[in-house]
């Protein structure tokens, strides 16, 4: 359901409940007393509609202005997720409910000069006040996630989740890695091609099984163009289908790429490294010079790529059961991991002794992870250009020095 809807229903139930109840109390005749006059039931209904109003205005032109900030300190790609939050909706739905329900519910209070009070209805307002005041500290507390810990601890968060669903998602299918259990033909012709049409958008998953069962039912093999996280504009190729039988229905293609407005996190472990980059270099900003924010960034980033590290990367050739590649897909290698974690931190930190500490701490980290293996050489490429970055930057010899020493707080712990 979308996010805009909640508040809707919460508003459309509340009324509805109020106009319902009151008219069964009436008509049971309920022998229930709450021991206030009409008078005092009425002014207690009218200050909770009143003032859950004034609540609410108060609260979410709050909520919106920390929103903008966040979007302007930290990242205006990451603050979107606040402004959809499901929360955010409840608590405005709950506020809205307990509004319109007190309202609603004190028109039968001394219905006709009856002097009765519908005890129910009335005690159902005061607990929605209290249910409305406890929404108000769980927004507060879910607000409170836009420090910048909380923030950059999320976003850590969401690239670990990511990391270990993507490499659960392709296991059962990656035979085809290296090609020692996979059947490699030479390329077949290409039968057909799917063309993105309409306005921009953004790839955000593959729906892996259901390419490889259309693949696999035609014979062919599908190759996708897109990558996850990539703008689809008019015309863009999206998926090339080698060989075959026959035609795969071009609905059923299109069904298994989901495009949408934004970029997500699932199954795209370069996003949260993306974001965490995002905040890293905004705060290294002349305008903000917040180097310990880049640092704390750098701390989930190196997390990040130790996980990446320990992960055997997909070559992009996933197989059915019987070991044939069926599907074809881009993706990123550990050097384009690399060059997206450190390069642009390295570029606008070249002024901040803290940065190139806590980045140096990173990389021999990372190598002393790694071992002997591969990926420990683009390590050291990388180290030797930093080196290279300092011995040219404006520093003098003491601030060169102190650069080229790792340390893992930035500025305070030498090893």
């Amino acid at each position: 359901m979308p996010v805009w809807l909640i508040p809707i229903v919460y508003t459309l139930g509340s009324l509805v409940a109020a106009l319902a109840l009151p008219r069964i109390e009436h008509a049971l005749d309920l022998p229930l007393d709450l021991g206030i006059s009409a008078g005092s039931a009425l002014a207690v209904q009218s200050a909770i509609a009143s003032g859950m109003m004034a609540l609410t205005g108060i609260v979410f032109s709050v909520a919106f202005v920390m929103l903008q900030f966040s979007a302007v300190t930290y990242s205006p790609r990451f603050a979107s997720r606040f402004a959809r939050d499901p929360v955010l909706f409840h608590a405005l739905g709950i506020f809205f409910a307990t509004f319109s329900y007190s309202l609603a519910a004190a028109a039968w209070v001394d219905r006709e000069g009856s002097g009765r009070v519908p005890a129910i209805s009335s005690a159902i307002a005061v607990a929605m006040l209290f249910v409305s005041m406890v929404t108000f500290g769980l927004l507060l507390r879910r607000l409170g996630d836009l420090q910048i810990t909380n923030t950059l601890r999320y976003i850590g968060d969401q690239g670990r989740d990511v990391i270990k669903q993507t490499a659960r998602s392709l296991a059962p299918w990656s035979g085809a890695r290296g090609g020692d259990r996979a059947t490699q033909p030479a390329p077949a012709p290409v039968t057909q091609v799917l063309r993105h049409a309409g306005s921009p958008r953004y790839v955000q998953r593959y729906d892996i099984p259901r390419l490889i069962g259309l693949a696999q039912g035609a014979g062919a093999c599908i190759e996708v163009e897109c990558a996850v996280g990539d703008m689809m504009m008019e015309g863009s190729v999206m998926l090339r289908v080698r060989g075959g039988a026959g035609t795969i229905p071009e609905a059923a293609l299109r069904g298994a790429v989901r495009l949408g407005a934004d970029r997500t996190f699932e199954q795209d472990p370069k996003y949260p490294l993306r974001l965490l980059v995002d905040i890293a270099i905004k705060a290294l900003s002349p305008a903000i010079n917040d180097p310990t924010t880049a640092v704390q960034a750098l701390d989930q980033i190196e997390d990040l790529l130790r996980r990446l590290a320990r992960h055997e990367l997909e070559d992009g050739r996933l197989a059915d059961a019987s070991g044939t590649v069926r599907l074809v897909f881009p993706t990123p290698e550990w050097e384009d991991y690399l060059a997206l974690a450190f390069d642009e931190i390295r570029v606008f930190g070249a002024t901040s002794v803290q940065v190139m500490r806590r980045l140096r701490s990173a990389l021999v980290g990372l190598a002393e992870l790694l071992g002997e293996h591969e990926r420990a050489a683009s390590i050291e490429r990388y180290l030797r250009h930093m080196d290279a970055a300092i011995e040219h930057s404006p520093f003098d010899e003491q601030d060169r020095a102190a650069a080229r020493q790792e340390d893992p707080q930035g500025l305070g712990l030498t090893r």
